[in-house]
Order: structure tokens, then sequence, then C-alpha cells
């Protein structure tokens, strides 16, 4: 069965079918050459979605449309100014920052890219130019899946089972997450002054700082509500999901007041229609995956690495080399639920923290959005600012390589991975 679902596949994708309809076609494709009864493929597709887990991906999202319709960025861009507007590259520092708070609110990149992008990018390209704007905009915006809550760590530990939780995962992304941030900031720094950008924003002011925080206070609060329960075992993450809701709620309807009813359909229709999307990739690729393990792809795939390498580290750097090149042309969603489940266990077989490989996995699939030929952020910025994808990657390519960076010395040094979680307890 195999072939024939990896040949199918590969074939439909290349045709630009969506990538859950192309692992739906595969897949009856499989169950026709196996001499299987169709009805596999919705008993194995209604099993892989009847999850309490995953209800956490639709009011994650559902959470960052209502903070976005409730106003709440010009409050975060005020608050970032306060701090960072009055240096080189301020602005550029102002979209990190504001970033790195709505990752914290979103827990998804295109989301935070769609949104700081529409509002950040029209002022920041009067001072930069609209390619290195809009680089630094997805920049910071793939912070929103590094950064807890993520939606993609909540796919990877569903399809990880019990092996990983998410709160770990959550916990194991703060450190990176923050390393990258501030690198994106040097960078910025580094850039704004050999280009020799002129400053922008108001004079530093320890009363002006104090007015924004307060005004950015209850939005800073909800990540500290939200992952904070989460991680203390207050509730779980989809409980943590639902009352982000609820607080973004509260936030928009008496806090920013800029929430009104009419927002809320046009909010869940946003949330139900990208959910969807995960949903679909999901249980089309519950049947791919069942057919793999009936034909004993994964102790095949475990026995021939072994036989290759009984070193650890030379397992994982194959595995990032391999997600390097998945990341390029398959959409993040969709690698995760093919892959995870035939490589965490292997992790496992050589030892290596499911932590680490968990949060490995999603940092480099998650910089493979912003990599060509199917880099979705890229796509994404390049509609908001109408320019080319060439134009857009003369400025990315530096932001790119510090995250690939970034993921290497994760490999070298592991507890800048593991540190926080299991201190812990994950």
């Amino acid at each position: 069965m195999t072939p024939a679902i990896v040949f199918t596949f590969l074939g439909f994708a290349l045709l630009r079918m969506p990538l859950a309809f192309a692992l739906g076609v595969a897949s009856l494709v499989g169950l026709y050459v196996g001499g299987m009864d169709f009805s596999v493929l919705p008993q194995r597709m209604m099993h892989s979605v009847n999850s309490f887990p995953l209800m956490a991906i639709p009011l994650f999202m559902l959470a960052g449309e209502l903070m976005v319709a409730a106003g709440i960025l010009q409050r975060l861009v005020d608050f970032a100014n306060s701090l960072v507007g009055r240096v080189h590259g301020g602005l550029a520092h102002v979209a990190i920052v504001a970033g790195m708070v709505l990752a914290a609110v979103s827990g998804a990149a295109v989301a935070s890219a769609s949104a700081l992008g529409s509002s950040l990018v029209p002022s920041m390209r009067q001072q930069y130019g609209t390619g290195y704007s809009s680089a630094v905009v997805a920049s910071a915006a793939n912070l929103g899946a590094i950064i807890p809550p993520s939606n993609a760590m909540i796919v990877y530990a569903l399809m990880a089972g019990s092996t990983v939780s998410v709160g770990g995962l959550f916990m194991a992304g703060v450190v990176p997450g923050i390393i990258l941030a501030l690198g994106f900031m040097g960078l910025a720094t580094f850039i704004s002054l050999r280009r020799r950008y002129p400053l922008a924003g108001g004079e530093l002011g320890l009363r002006h700082v104090l007015v924004q925080t307060w005004r950015a206070l209850p939005i800073l609060l909800m990540p500290i509500v939200v992952v904070g329960g989460i991680v203390a075992g207050a509730f779980t993450p989809t409980e943590g999901a639902a009352i982000a809701v609820v607080y973004a709620l509260f936030i928009g309807f008496f806090v920013t007041r800029q929430l009104h009813i009419a927002d809320l359909p046009r909010a869940m229709f946003n949330a139900a229609i990208t959910a969807a999307m995960v949903g679909a990739l999901i249980a089309f690729a519950s049947t791919m995956t069942f057919a793999f393990t009936l034909d004993l792809i994964p102790m095949q795939l475990t026995s021939w690495l072994q036989d290759f390498t009984q070193d650890p580290l030379v397992f994982l750097l194959l595995v990032m080399v391999l997600l390097i090149g998945v990341g390029m042309f398959i959409e993040s969603n969709a690698a995760y639920i093919m892959l995870v489940p035939l490589l965490a266990p292997i992790a496992l077989t050589y030892g290596i923290d499911p932590l680490l490989f968990g949060f490995l996995f999603v940092m480099n699939l998650v910089v493979g959005m912003m990599t060509p030929p199917v880099g979705v952020l890229l796509f994404v910025m390049c509609g908001i600012s109408r320019i080319s994808l060439n134009e857009l990657m003369k400025s990315a390519w530096p932001f790119i390589a510090f995250q690939y960076a970034m993921l290497f010395a994760c490999i070298a040094f592991p507890g800048l991975v593991t540190w926080l979680p299991r201190a812990l307890g994950y």
C-alpha cells in the first residue's frame, strides 16, 4: 500500500490539489491496492478528530481573532514604541516586540502576520522600504508558533501521543523564543546602523512607559493567566483556550470597547475556516498513517536508521536536514501529521528527550514557513505588501539564517530547550 499512497499523494500535490484532499485520495488508493474495505476511511477520520485536546486549536484561534477585532494591536504597538521606539531600528523593534506579545495571544504565525502586516507595514515602509519592512514583520509573526501558546505544538503533542505534554512543549519554547526575539532586534539594529536608517518614535520617558504599560496591562496579563494556569495544572490546554476566549471577550467589550456583537460572527467564521483546514489534514492523514503501520513502515524505518547509525546526534541531524527540505515544500501541519507518528517513536529508541525532539521538530517546520517555494508567511506578506517574492527574500534571508542558527544551537545546547520545562516538573 505504501508505494501507491506515496506516489498518489506526490502526484496530486504537484498538481496543486489542496493537501488535505491529496491525502484523502492517496488514502483511498492505498485502501484499494491493499484490498481493504473503504469504510476504514471514515472510521479512522472520525477517530482521529474525536479528541478533547484538539478542541484547543479552534478556541485559541477564536481568542486571537477576538483580540485582533478588539483593537489590541494599537495598544501593543504603543507599548512597544514606548520601550524601544527611540533607538536605531526602533520601528523594527516595535514590530518584533508587538509580534512577541501577539504570539502569546494568538498562537498562530499566519494570524500574527496578517494583523501586524496590515497595521505596521504602511508606516514602516516610509522608513525602511517595503521589502525589509515585510521581512521584519514575517520574522516577528514567526514567533507565534514558538512562544506559548502555540497551535503547532498542540498538533505535535496530539500526533506524538502520551510521550510529550502540551504544557511541557509550551515551556520548551519560552527561552528559545525570547532569544529569537532578542536576536531579531539585534539584527534590526545592525542593519539600521549599516544602512543609516533614521531614528523614529517619541522620546523615551519613564512616565510615558508607565502609561502605555498600564494601557496594555490587561492584554499582557492574558498569556500569564492562560499559560500560567496550564503550567500550574489549574486547567487543561483546552480549558485554557476556552478561558482565553472569555478573556478576549472581556477585553474587547469592557477594556478597549472596540469589540461589538456584530464582530463575533466574522471572528468565529475565520477561526472555523482555519481550524477546519487543520482538522481535515488530521482526519485524512490518519488513514495514511494507519496504512503505513499495517505495512510495518515505522519498524522498517527504525531498523534502517539503527543500521545506518547508533549515534543519537547523527540521527537528530539527519531528521533536521530532512525537515529543512520538507518545510520548503510541504505545509507544516501536513508535515506534523505525516511525520510525527513515524519519527517521534524512533527518537525515543535513541534515548532523545521527547521535549527536545518535539521542540526541534516544531521549530524546524516553523522556519519552513519563511522558506521558498512554499513558505506561507512569505506569500501572506507578499499579498499584504504587494511586492514580489524575490524582493522580500533579499531582506528576509538574514532572519531565516538566524532562525536556523538558533535551531542548531538548541541541538548543541539542549538545556536551552529542556531547562525550564524540567524545572517546572515536566
